[in-house]
């Protein structure tokens, strides 16, 4: 295919979006952007910085603030994964921890942040070719994406991939704990005012409960081939 798309990855936490939106991007030699992770940044930043813990927030703090951070995703070979880098420095493995996860809800609802980070995001979106997961890629930061992906899964196997995931990295958690939090985000996410989770009208959903990434690219590559069949 010779033109360059947008495609929006929408959906639940843990689901596997970034998983996903990292297997369509390296099969059509796309640049993946995990915008889930410039929001992790953020909360790992206001954390440091006393900006934020379970008690309180100090929003105005925060927004001050927002000129300071410099979120970026290097490539590495390694891996072959593209780490995020926060003010130059690589917090990959920290901003996946579960006391970060257990507040970055509470930042992605503050306003200047969810400016900042959009305006950040719509700058990389002007070259095309790109694959960007979130929780509101399609329905904010790219409604008009030339392709838009919601993904949801059972609130159970989402929390057990999130526990797995941690635990294979070295990371002790509890399984509960997981799914309080899987639970707690959904319940913040879908309510908050500012840029809520929804599905976009014109997306495409897929429940990938059951599903490997194999047998999810297969459901993309008949997406694709339909929408810009010759």
């Amino acid at each position: 295919m010779d033109k360059k798309l947008i495609i929006a990855v929408d959906g639940y936490s843990s689901c596997g979006k970034s998983t996903f939106a990292r297997a369509i991007a390296r099969e059509l030699n796309y640049i993946f952007i995990d915008s889930g992770a410039m929001y992790r940044a953020v909360t790992l930043f206001c954390m440091r910085r006393g900006y934020i813990d379970n008690s309180s927030l100090k929003e105005n703090e925060i927004k001050n603030s927002m000129p300071e951070i410099n979120i970026r995703f290097r490539y590495n070979p390694d891996l072959d994964a593209h780490e995020t880098y926060l003010n130059g420095e690589n917090v990959e493995e920290e901003i996946r921890r579960v006391e970060v996860s257990s507040m970055v809800s509470m930042i992605s609802k503050i306003l200047s942040v969810r400016q900042r980070l959009v305006e950040m995001q719509r700058e990389i979106g002007m070259m095309k070719g790109i694959v960007m997961d979130g929780r509101d890629i399609g329905t904010v930061v790219f409604p008009d994406a030339d392709i838009k992906i919601f993904m949801t899964a059972s609130t159970e196997v989402r929390a057990g991939r999130r526990y797995k995931e941690l635990m294979d990295k070295g990371i002790q958690v509890n399984y509960e704990e997981v799914l309080k939090n899987i639970s707690d985000r959904d319940t913040i996410d879908s309510g908050r005012d500012i840029s809520p989770l929804k599905k976009a009208d014109d997306a495409y959903v897929i429940d990938n409960s059951d599903m490997t990434v194999g047998q999810q690219m297969d459901w993309f590559r008949e997406i694709l081939k339909k929408k810009y069949a010759k």
